[in-house]
């Protein structure tokens, strides 16, 4: 079976970014807000608000993505949040 996978980042309340990946950005971003399902990075900087997404076929595509934008500067990574 086949799932979409997404990649996410989300501005935290002290205005820092974190990236990460799931299935379902609904539920990953109620897990971050609400209960300890949520990443321990941003279960210190809530509330956390959905800024940017990208869509892939697989895990492998998204996670590659995923490298790539944790490697970027974080003015970088806020050009892209704006394009």
């Amino acid at each position: 079976m086949s799932s979409t996978w997404y990649l996410y980042i989300v501005r935290c309340a002290d205005n820092s970014l974190y990236t990460g990946i799931t299935t379902d950005i609904e539920r990953r971003i109620t897990e971050h807000n609400t209960d300890k399902k949520g990443a321990k990075y941003t279960r210190a900087r809530r509330p956390v608000e959905l800024v940017y997404h990208e869509q892939f076929d697989n895990r492998s595509e998204v996670s590659k993505r995923e490298s790539e934008i944790k490697k970027m500067t974080i003015a970088r990574k806020r050009q892209l949040i704006t394009s």
